[in-house]
C-alpha cells in the first residue's frame, strides 16, 4: 500500500510526524508532502496567483509553499511515482469538529484526495491548554488510530466521500469507545478585533467568539465531550437534496 501524508500545520509539525509513526503500521511505503508554513485555517484553497516551491527535505519528504490542497496535488500528479492508495491528512492540534470542518486545512486534504478518487483520512486531536502552553496528547492517537485505521481501510466507501476522525482530549485508557457520528453544529462568531501597529495604523485580527452548547447526541460534538473517538464520513456533495422538490415547485414555470 502506498500512503500520502499531509496536514495543515506544516512540514515540521508534531502532529505529522506521529501521523507518520501510524502509517508506517500499515506500510513502509509512506510519502509525506506537506506545507512549508502553517496554513491552519486555509481549508480548501488552492494557489492559482503564485507559483508552487517545491523542497525535498528527505527521503520521501516534501515541503510544499502552499495549502493542503496544493500538496495533496503535488503528490498525486508530480511527486510520487504512482498514485496512492491512501491519503491521511493530520494530526491535527486541535479537534475539526461541527462548524469548524469548512474552515480545516486539515480536512480539506482529505477532501483534495476524494476528489482524486483515492480514499482519504482526516486525523485531528483535541488539546487543553496549562498556563499559556498548548498540551497536545498525541499519544492517544498514537495509541487507538493504527487499530481503527485498519478497519478504516477496510470498510467500502462510495465513491466522493471521506472520513473525518477525531480523537478526545484525555489519556488513550480514558476512551470508551469510537462512534459514528453526524457534524455538529457550533454556537460562534467571527469578530473583527482593531489594533494599531508602531506608527499608529491599523491592522485587524479575526477572532472566534463561542458559546458553550450541549452537542446532540450522536454528533460529533457530543462524541467528544463524552471522551469518545468520533468518525464521521462526509461527502463531498454539497447539493441540499431534501429542498430540490419544494423548489421545483416554486420555480415552475406558469
Amino acid at each position: 500500500m502506498r500512503i500520502l501524508l499531509t496536514n495543515d500545520d506544516g512540514i515540521h509539525a508534531e502532529g505529522l510526524a506521529s501521523l507518520e509513526r501510524i502509517a508506517r503500521t500499515l506500510s513502509d511505503d509512506v510519502w509525506v508532502v506537506a506545507p512549508e508554513q502553517d496554513q491552519s485555517g486555509y481549508a480548501h484553497s488552492l494557489s492559482i496567483s503564485e507559483p508552487l516551491r517545491l523542497r525535498k527535505i528527505g527521503e520521501k519528504h516534501f515541503a510544499v509553499r502552499g495549502t493542503p490542497t496544493d500538496c495533496v496535488i503535488m503528490g498525486v500528479k508530480k511527486i510520487l511515482p504512482a498514485a496512492p492508495d491512501l491519503i491521511l491528512s493530520g494530526v491535527n492540534s486541535g479537534a475539526n469538529i461541527a462548524d469548524d470542518v469548512t474552515y480545516s486545512g486539515t480536512v480539506a486534504g482529505a477532501m483534495e484526495g476524494a476528489l482524486l478518487g483515492v480514499r482519504s483520512i482526516a486525523f485531528s486531536q483535541a488539546y487543553s491548554y496549562v498556563g499559556e502552553d498548548r498540551v497536545v496528547p498525541y499519544e492517544t492517537t498514537e495509541a487507538l488510530a493504527p487499530a481503527l485505521l485498519k478497519k478504516l481501510v477496510a470498510t467500502p466507501l462510495p465513491d466522493g466521500v471521506l472520513l473525518n476522525v477525531n480523537f478526545p482530549n484525555c489519556p488513550p485508557e480514558e476512551i470508551a469507545s469510537t462512534v459514528v457520528t453526524s457534524q455538529g453544529k457550533l454556537v460562534h462568531s467571527l469578530w473583527v478585533d482593531e489594533r494599531r501597529d508602531g506608527r499608529g495604523l491599523p491592522y485587524y485580527w479575526l477572532r472566534f467568539g463561542r458559546e458553550p452548547v450541549e452537542g446532540k447526541h450522536g454528533t460529533d460534538l457530543h462524541a467528544m465531550r463524552n471522551r469518545l473517538v468520533s468518525v464521521t464520513p462526509l461527502q463531498l456533495d454539497l447539493t441540499a437534496h431534501e429542498i430540490r422538490d419544494q423548489l421545483t415547485k416554486a420555480l415552475a414555470w406558469p
